[in-house]
């Protein structure tokens, strides 16, 4: 998929919150997962642009007013190819002074960053500013609100007020960036931006809708039964006060940059996440240590990534802060470079052609497996084996089939199924030898194409390697591979089938909560993985069955045909808006499906932050009274007449027997159901807890629920989880 500037920028912030400030060295910058979906750019309606009134009022929350306002930065980007001039006095809107900026070239543009913790904007309906095109007017601009895109266009000689409705960005409660970016690969003239602030305009809230009758609901104790695997609650890099609070159960060291790591000099190669440069740590304390160590503090499992890829970082000049793989001193004039160091160009010609003679050893040094093995023996050194409480999970490497774009300088051809199995016996099999009470995750595939086909096949444009095995699609042609190592060797070398997942549906993984129609897709879009009657609305298609991606049941009839007994795993995965509670809905929604599904293992990618919505779906399971209480252990079953509407998810808790039922409502309309049980005898009184969009900064504890030996009748609020307590006969 095509990746903009502008994607990247936004998905730096999203990943780090650090890429705005301008370090001595740049810095680690984990997987650029934004490469999976395009942004949706939509122009600004009429409506939203309006004259410039005589007597503008003062703006509520201030962001440049004469200057950049406190909190506020500069967070501009490709020095260069745009010049800003912050206090303009020639053309001002209000005050003395305004901002003059011009693209003197393209994919460039004016970024304002909020310095700190996110701004809270939860007291205002409307961001506004007014625009003036100078003398030629017309320019393309695309203007980003976190990271949400429209097309603004401003007039020649006149000052215009754009006010957008924080409705129509989904109503985020926080802010830390506002953009102005040229998404041409060309200058345009000059313009001026004046009067930027968050206001409250006094659009009314929405008046509540009465309650309807929702879906009916059922739970039986007697069918669908069987456990739900702790390690489907994980995520990718949560910070220590976010695992520690929600009792994470499993974290995963992954993406990019894992690729290419020296564990004995703590080095780092970026990759094409940034210009695919060397970075430097601490030997004394790595970063695998400190993860590692992290995990101990909070109680949680650990999974690291070990790379397949047969080169790793080699030691720093100590001339210079860091290698690169795409010199211009020794490949020539590049499309960009890195604006910290020059000399760190993107390993793309001017023209966009990608650079094919590379040089791995600018950068890396061959390792063998010897080098593996190696470092296993430092984590038994450190934290014991995996079976005496060591580190038990290993990623076999990460996206392999990405490899030719995202480590392109040491590997620009494209992996085939050939290598993908030779490296994975190489690397999985000593791996085994040095700890066989390891777990290993593979192929660690990055998405819908590489589930099919090799980088080779490009997707299926090529198919050379496709036909060449057969006709035989990756995944399935993968598992066999595994199975006869075992049936040769007598060991299992791939514990877990390991896919990556992001939904494709525009504006929906990685992406703000959007406007009203983007967030509903985002609650349908959950249904692909496990509904075989949901169409993707994407792009995605299979041949065989039609746009059809039954993700998790698919991967079950994968392994049951090719390789019995091996686990499920989605390392990676996002649905996106973590900051809304849109995004608390779909996430909620995800985690019930993969208990109920039988997924094994999970882990989100780009974690929320503790406060964020998102943060407390996870919550919802793990710890939703602040006193370590779960969502039970084994999955029973629930349904609903409409999951569009209605989600219900139920289990049994092995602590004190209590009956659990996860119960979403997806609308914005307060609904009342029958939920009948079945197979069951529950006690007369229930608890009730609720996450919902009255209240974001907690989950409440509500009035109790009379329960029969039949059921209930429940009233679930517009947009809302609630967990409902249901303990055992005499509990």
């Amino acid at each position: 998929m095509k990746r903009t500037v502008l994607g990247l920028v936004i998905l730096c912030l999203l990943i780090l919150g650090a890429c705005q400030s301008a370090p001595s060295t740049p810095l680690s910058v984990p997987d650029s997962e934004a490469s999976r979906t395009e942004g949706d750019v939509t122009p600004l309606l009429s409506s939203d642009i309006t004259s410039v009134p005589d007597d503008p009022t003062a703006p509520d929350l201030p962001i440049y007013i004469d200057s950049i306002e406190e909190g506020w930065e500069d967070w501009s980007w490709n020095e260069g190819t745009i010049t800003i001039d912050y206090a303009n006095g020639d053309l001002v809107h209000g005050g003395s002074a305004s901002i003059a900026v011009t693209y003197t070239s393209g994919w460039s543009g004016l970024q304002l960053g909020y310095h700190g913790e996110n701004l809270d904007i939860s007291d205002y309906d409307t961001l506004r500013f007014w625009i003036h095109g100078g003398a030629s007017g017309g320019q393309k601009i695309v203007f980003s609100l976190e990271p949400i895109e429209q097309e603004i266009s401003p007039d020649s000689n006149a000052w215009i007020q754009v006010t957008i409705p924080l409705s129509s960005l989904g109503n985020p409660r926080s802010a830390y960036s506002l953009s102005w970016f040229n998404n041409t690969d060309g200058a345009q003239g000059i313009f001026y931006i004046d009067d930027i602030a968050f206001i409250d305009s006094g659009i009314p809230a929405p008046a509540a809708l009465p309650p309807e009758s929702g879906p009916a609901l059922s739970v039986n104790a007697g069918v669908n039964v069987h456990p739900i695997s702790p390690y489907i609650y994980g995520m990718n890099f949560a910070d220590e006060d976010l695992a520690s609070d929600l009792n994470l159960p499993v974290r995963r060291w992954g993406g990019n940059a894992t690729s290419r790591y020296n564990w004995e000099l703590d080095v780092h190669n970026t990759g094409s996440d940034w210009y695919f440069e060397n970075i430097s740590g601490d030997p004394d304390n790595t970063q695998i240590n400190k993860f590692v160590e992290q995990d101990r503090r909070t109680g949680t499992q650990t999974i690291l990534t070990i790379p397949l890829l047969g080169w790793t970082p080699k030691r720093l000049k100590p001339d210079h802060p860091f290698d690169c793989g795409f010199p211009v001193s020794v490949y020539g004039q590049q499309q960009s470079v890195d604006e910290w160091d020059s000399n760190c160009g993107n390993g793309q010609y001017p023209d966009g052609t990608p650079i094919t003679d590379t040089d791995p050893s600018l950068t890396s040094m061959p390792i063998t497996t010897d080098f593996l093995t190696e470092a296993i023996g430092r984590l038994h050194e450190l934290y014991g084996t995996a079976g005496t409480g060591g580190v038990i999970f290993f990623n076999l490497d990460n996206e392999p089939m990405l490899w030719n774009s995202t480590h392109r300088d040491i590997h620009p051809a494209p992996a085939s199924y050939d290598e993908m199995r030779d490296s994975t016996y190489m690397y999985a099999a000593a791996l085994k030898a040095a700890d066989p009470a390891a777990q290993t995750l593979g192929p660690v595939a990055w998405g819908w194409c590489a589930y099919f086909y090799s980088a080779v096949d490009d997707c299926g444009a090529n198919s050379t390697d496709f036909a060449s095995h057969g006709n035989m699609h990756f995944t399935p042609w993968y598992l066999q591979q595994m199975q006869a190592y075992e049936q040769q060797y007598g060991v299992r070398i791939l514990d877990y089938l390991d896919l990556h997942y992001y939904p494709q549906a525009k504006g929906v993984a990685l992406a703000s909560a959007g406007d009203e129609s983007t967030q509903a897709l985002r609650l349908r879009s959950t249904r692909a993985l496990w509904d075989p009657t949901y169409a993707d609305e994407s792009w995605i298609t299979d041949v065989r069955d039609g746009p059809y991606v039954r993700l998790i049941p698919r991967m079950k009839e994968w392994v049951d045909a090719n390789y019995p007994g091996t686990r499920l795993a989605i390392t990676e995965y996002n649905w996106g808006a973590l900051d809304h509670i849109n995004g608390a809905l779909a996430q909620a929604d995800v985690l019930g499906i993969f208990g109920r599904e039988g997924l094994d293992l999970a882990t989100l990618w780009s974690p929320p932050d503790l406060g964020q919505p998102g943060s407390f779906a996870f919550r919802m399971y793990l710890n939703y009274d602040g006193q370590d209480h779960t969502f039970g252990e084994t999955s029973i079953q629930g349904a609903s007449t409409d999951q569009e509407k209605l989600a219900i998810y139920a289990a049994l808790r092995q602590q004190d027997g209590a009956l659990t039922l996860m119960i979403i409502n997806k609308t914005k309309q307060t609904l009342t159901s029958q939920v009948s049980l079945a197979g069951l005898s529950p006690s007369g009184v229930a608890e009730v807890y609720r996450y919902s969009a009255n209240n974001l900064t907690a989950i409440v504890r509500e009035a109790d629920q009379s329960v029969t030996t039949d059921g209930f009748n429940g009233t679930f609020p517009a947009e809302s989880i609630t967990l409902v307590v249901i303990p055992a006969a005499g509990g």
